[in-house]
């Protein structure tokens, strides 16, 4: 991973995966063909060999009806400490982006806390997430653009932006080093 971004926790993703899906009560051929996936990348998955994007854990997690952290978090002491560029980090593959989970939703709370790295170039697309989910955007650094398909806003650092994550959105990187909090709340 690029800024020295952890490896992705492929043990703890083909856990989560196979619990969530036995869950549900889908085969691994029916959770493919409903996240729109191929059977042999979610099966890969499911044996922790393949190398998942941003894209493809987002469609597994709202097809599973699920918080993406769920998918890829572990279980956290009381006190945590990440140190910048240290947490489960996933790329996009459409877009220069990178979340990095910082803090998965605790008992009683449906949230989750990512640092983003964007960089300029093709903006990242996100499909609707989870009925009622509400994304807030915090710009460490740089400038970027963010929202809602139909209306993005322009941030610069140090503004904060609030939007419906259930239906389609962007976020793209005006500037270089690009950073981002992003708060994801579900409800």
């Amino acid at each position: 991973m690029a800024d020295g971004a952890s490896r992705l926790p492929l043990d703890r993703i083909a856990a989560s995966l196979r619990r969530e899906r036995t869950r549900a009560g889908l085969s691994l051929s029916e959770l493919a063909k409903r996240a729109g996936i191929a059977k042999s990348t979610l099966s890969q998955l499911e044996s922790a060999t393949g190398n998942p994007s941003l894209e493809t854990l987002w469609a597994l997690s709202v097809t599973l009806d699920v918080p993406f952290s769920s998918l890829v978090d572990q279980p956290r002491p009381a006190v945590q400490v990440i140190r910048a560029g240290e947490g489960p980090a996933v790329p996009s593959e459409r877009a220069n982006y990178t979340a990095a989970l910082l803090s998965s939703s605790p008992p009683g709370a449906r949230r989750d806390i990512y640092f983003l790295r964007v960089e300029p170039g093709p903006a990242r697309e996100s499909d609707p997430h989870m009925p009622g989910t509400v994304e807030h955007v915090i710009v460490g650094t740089g400038r970027v653009l963010a929202g809602p398909d139909d209306e993005p806003v322009e941030l610069a650092a140090g503004d904060y932006l609030s939007y419906p994550g259930d239906v389609p959105h962007i976020c793209q990187a005006l500037e270089p080093g690009t950073t981002c909090v992003m708060i994801m709340q579900h409800v």
